[in-house]
C-alpha cells in the first residue's frame, strides 16, 4: 500500500481537521496521498476528482459516516480497493473505526495485519422497451417508491422468470445483507449477518397483512415492473441515486459481479454492534 485515496465527507470541518494531522503522517511513513476536491480546498493544497482518484490509488481512507462510505463503495467496486472506513458520523454501522483509531487501524494496513471483508452488491438494469438504459452497483439497496401524489403502487415480481407476485404497497426494498439494518430494517425487515449472500425483498406499507419480506438466493434474477397507470414511481440506488421511472420499465436486479472490501483492523463481535448501535433486545 503506497498510494492511499481519501475522500471526506462533504461541509464538515472535522476531516480537514483529521487530515491537518494524518497527511504529514503518511508522508514519513513513504506514502502519497491524493486527497478529494473539496477536503483538498479546505487545505489549500491540491485535489483530484473523486472519479479519478480510484484509478491512481491502492487503498480509500473514508472519512465520514455510513452514507460516506456507500458512494466510496459504489466508486472503487469496479477496481476491487479496499476501503478503510473511519466514522464520523452519527450510527456508524458499516463505518466502524473511531476517530481516535485511525493511526492503530493504519499501521495495521502497513504491517499487512488488517483482513479484508468482502460484503456482497447488488446490481440494478434498468430496460425500457427492450434497451438497457442505465446500470448501477449499490452496497445497501435498490429501492422502488411511490411519488409524493401517488397512492399505492402495483409492483408485479418476477424471480427467475416465474411471477412471485403483485406487491400493492408503497414500494419494494431489494437489499444485501449489508443494507438489512438500513431501510429494510426500518421497513419491517430481516436483520442478516454481512457475510451472508442473499437478497431480501421488503414491500414498504403493504396493503395486505398476506405479504410479508421473503429472502432469496444470491444468483437469482429477480425483475420488478410497476403496473399502475399514470403512477410516479422512482428508484434510489442505497438512498443516494435517484432515477425516474416511467410506464413499462423494467428493472433487473441481481448480484453484482463486483464485491465491496472493507478493511477491518480490530476484532469485532457482529451482536455487541447490533445491541450497542442498534438497541438490539433492549427493553
Amino acid at each position: 500500500m503506497k498510494k492511499i485515496g481519501i475522500i471526506a465527507k462533504e461541509g464538515r470541518p472535522e476531516p480537514v481537521g483529521i487530515l491537518r494531522e494524518l497527511l504529514p503522517w503518511l508522508g514519513g511513513k513513504g506514502l502519497e496521498a491524493f486527497v478529494d476536491e473539496d477536503a483538498a480546498q479546505a487545505l489549500k493544497m491540491k485535489g483530484y476528482p473523486r472519479a479519478e482518484i480510484t484509478a491512481l490509488v491502492d487503498m480509500v481512507i473514508s472519512l465520514g459516516g455510513d452514507g460516506t462510505i456507500l458512494s466510496v463503495a459504489r466508486l472503487v467496486c469496479e477496481r476491487g480497493i479496499p476501503i478503510l472506513g473511519v466514522n464520523l458520523g452519527g450510527l456508524g454501522f458499516i463505518t466502524e473505526i473511531a476517530r481516535d483509531e485511525i493511526y492503530d487501524a493504519l499501521e495495521k494496513v502497513l504491517d499487512g495485519s488488517c483482513p479484508c471483508e468482502e460484503r456482497m452488491m447488488l446490481k440494478a438494469s434498468i430496460r425500457r422497451r427492450g434497451e438497457l438504459i442505465a446500470e448501477y452497483n449499490v452496497l445497501n439497496d435498490i429501492v422502488l417508491n411511490k411519488g409524493a401524489t401517488s397512492r399505492i403502487v402495483d409492483i408485479e415480481t418476477h424471480v427467475d422468470r416465474n411471477l412471485m407476485t403483485t406487491f400493492r404497497a408503497d414500494g419494494l426494498i431489494a437489499c444485501t445483507p449489508t443494507g438489512s439494518t438500513a431501510y429494510n430494517l426500518s421497513a419491517g425487515g430481516p436483520v442478516l449477518y454481512p457475510t451472508v449472500e442473499s437478497i431480501v425483498l421488503t414491500p414498504i406499507c403493504s396493503h395486505t397483512l398476506a405479504i410479508r419480506p421473503i429472502v432469496l438466493p444470491q444468483d437469482v434474477e429477480i425483475e420488478i415492473k410497476p403496473v399502475t397507470e399514470n403512477a410516479e414511481v422512482f428508484l434510489a440506488m442505497d438512498g443516494q441515486v435517484g432515477f425516474a421511472l416511467r410506464e413499462k420499465d423494467v428493472v433487473l436486479v441481481t448480484r453484482s459481479p463486483f464485491k465491496t472490501k472493507l478493511m477491518l483492523p480490530f476484532e469485532r463481535d457482529y451482536f455487541k454492534v447490533l445491541r450497542e448501535k442498534l438497541r438490539w433486545g433492549s427493553r
